[in-house]
C-alpha cells in the first residue's frame, strides 16, 4: 500500500522538525541538528524493528534519510529567518509525528502477527522512543515522563485505529480515526493541561512529608 509508506515518511519529517527544534532551543551547531533530528525521526521505528525481528525499515531504503534532511534543512532556514518560536511549537510537531508513528508502527505489528495489545504497545513505543531519545541528548527529562496525557494519547489512537478495523473499516479509514484521535487528545492535553494525576505537589526533599 503505498500511502503506508507516504505516511511513514510524513512522520519520519514531521519527528525530524521536532529534533531540528530542539536542536535550536539548545544552540547546537550543524552536526548536532542532523544527529537529533535523525534519532528523533528512527529511534523509534528502528527499535520496534528490533523487537519484531524484522529488518530496519530505513537500511535499504534512502528515502528517509531524504526526509530527514529535507525537513531538517527547511526547518533550518525557517528558523534562521525567524528569531522566536512560540513555546509549545516543539509539543505541536511532537504531537503530529506520535500520530503518524504510533498508528504506523500498530499496524506493522499487527502486519507481523502480535496481539492487539502488543500492537498498541509497539505503536506506543515507535512513537515515544526517538523523542526520549531525543530529550536525553538534551539533558532534559523525556516529555513522556512529564508532558500532558503522552503515552496514554499514544494507547488511546493505537485503541481507536483497532476497534475502528474491527467494526469493518478498511484500513485507511481506520487509520484517520486513529492518528485523528491521538492527535486531538494530544492536543488538548497541551491547552488545557490535562493529566493522570498521582502526587500531588510535593517539595523534592524526601524528607518533608
Amino acid at each position: 500500500m503505498d500511502y503506508l509508506h507516504w505516511f511513514d515518511l510524513m512522520g519520519v519529517a514531521v519527528f525530524a522538525i521536532s529534533g531540528t527544534l530542539a536542536a535550536w532551543r539548545k544552540q547546537m551547531d550543524g552536526f548536532g541538528v542532523l544527529v537529533l533530528a535523525t534519532v528523533t525521526a528512527i529511534g523509534g521505528g528502528s527499535l520496534r524493528d528490533v523487537l519484531l525481528d524484522v529488518p530496519v525499515v530505513w537500511m535499504n531504503n534512502n528515502n528517509y534519510f531524504i526526509a530527514i534532511f529535507s525537513a531538517a534543512l527547511l526547518t533550518i532556514v525557517l528558523l534562521r529567518k525567524r528569531l522566536t518560536i512560540p513555546n509549545n511549537t516543539l509539543q505541536f510537531f511532537d504531537a503530529i509525528g506520535l500520530a503518524f508513528f504510533v498508528i504506523m508502527g500498530t499496524q506493522k505489528a499487527l502486519d507481523h502477527g502480535t496481539s492487539y495489545f502488543v500492537a498498541v504497545m509497539m505503536g506506543t513505543m515507535s512513537g515515544v522512543a526517538g523523542g526520549m531519545i531525543r530529550d536525553v541528548l538534551c539533558r532534559e527529562i523525556p516529555m513522556v515522563f512529564r508532558g500532558e496525557l503522552y503515552a496514554f494519547a499514544c494507547i488511546f489512537g493505537g485503541t481507536i485505529y483497532i476497534l475502528v478495523q474491527l467494526a469493518g473499516a478498511t484500513t485507511l479509514v481506520a487509520m484517520l480515526f486513529g492518528m485523528s484521535s491521538l492527535l486531538a487528545l494530544r492536543l488538548a492535553a497541551i491547552k488545557w493541561q490535562l493529566t493522570i494525576p498521582v502526587f500531588g505537589k510535593h517539595s523534592p526533599d524526601l524528607g518533608e512529608p
